[in-house]
């Protein structure tokens, strides 16, 4: 049971993760309008540096994609860690209305790699 719960999970933020890093390289979900002051200076400041929305936009496809499948789950796993670090900072240090979800996500992130903690042992090793 627990399996096709974390399946069933991961295929939900593999998806959320495409979704988003297809959204930073198309444009095509309209910015939230009751975004705050805080949040609109931390975009704009994003947006001013060209190459690094598309950048994290394409982490969080190929992230999202490695996520959703199986055999390539732990790769998704570290590939997206540090994606969900910095969108939890964000959501934790510029404006908390979206922490809640963000920590769901990152919950979630940490449970994976806890679960595939095992094909991590040889990159650990010295």
């Amino acid at each position: 049971m627990k399996n096709k719960i974390l399946l069933v999970l991961c295929v939900l933020f593999g998806l959320m993760m495409l979704n988003a890093g297809l959204d930073k390289l198309f444009h095509y979900m309209p910015m939230p309008s009751n975004l705050s002051e805080d949040m609109m200076k931390a975009f704009e400041a994003f947006m001013a540096i060209a190459w690094l929305m598309p950048l994290v936009g394409v982490v969080e496809i190929i992230g999202g994609l490695l996520f959703m499948i199986p055999k390539t789950r732990a790769l998704g796993a570290l590939v997206i860690f540090p994606v969900m670090v910095g969108i939890l900072l964000c959501n934790t240090i510029t404006d908390t209305s979206g922490f809640p979800i963000a920590m769901v996500f990152f919950a979630i992130n940490i449970w994976v790699l806890i679960e595939e903690r095992k094909k991590y042992a040889a990159l650990l090793q010295s």
